[in-house]
């Protein structure tokens, strides 16, 4: 007696099948970084990233905003963008010592896009706002906030630069840089300059 085949079932369980082996190609495929992955140590930080295509993407967003930044710091002597970003791909594959190696090199992305894109002006700044600190007006704070992700501010003072990231916080808009904090809430700013400084007292200049 002739078996009954299901052809429709049998059709519909191969495409299964080839979706099924296709699929792990698809996924690899769709993380496409500004690197080569060929090159990429298996198990490293950049192999990972390899096969993330959330960390992909940051990937390629800073190698945008990098080659953008690196045509507005083309005369620049000595070439300090190039530095800065050889110490920071190290820092980002340092993330094998974090408990948690994916947020780490997330969060390394974020704040390096955020950097360059604030401190090459790659977009809009809102500012300059000048502060008058400790009611001397010759102590003054300049500063420029841009919407990055994180959201970021430029403070200069005096012939001092600080790139400052904003912090949760309770009240207020409260930024921190490497030495330096600025906490503005109704105008009014708090504002330390330097590790160990006095908190300076900063309203809007007039």
């Amino acid at each position: 007696m002739a078996v009954q085949r299901d052809l429709p079932g049998i059709a519909a369980g191969l495409m299964i099948l080839a979706w099924g082996c296709f699929a792990p190609v698809a996924a690899a495929l769709a993380a496409n970084p500004s690197f080569s992955c060929a090159k990429a140590a298996p198990g490293g930080i950049e192999a990972m990233i390899c096969g993330d295509d959330a960390l992909s993407k940051l990937d390629r967003d800073l190698a945008d905003a990098y080659a953008k930044a690196s045509s507005k710091a083309r005369d620049q002597h000595p070439p300090v963008l190039k530095v800065e970003q050889r110490g920071w791909i190290k820092g980002r594959d340092d993330c094998w010592k974090s408990d948690d190696k994916r947020q780490c090199v997330a969060d390394a992305y974020r704040t390096r896009i955020a950097e360059l894109r604030a401190t090459y002006r790659l977009v809009v700044g809102n500012g300059p706002v000048v502060f008058n600190c400790d009611g001397d007006p010759a102590n003054e704070l300049v500063a420029t906030f841009f919407e990055t992700d994180p959201p970021t501010l430029i403070a200069e003072r005096g012939d001092s630069v600080s790139l400052m990231y904003l912090q949760p916080s309770a009240s207020g808009a409260r930024y921190q840089g490497r030495n330096e904090t600025f906490w503005e809430h109704h105008g009014e700013a708090m504002v330390t300059w330097g590790y160990g400084a006095p908190e300076m007292r900063c309203v809007k200049a007039g």
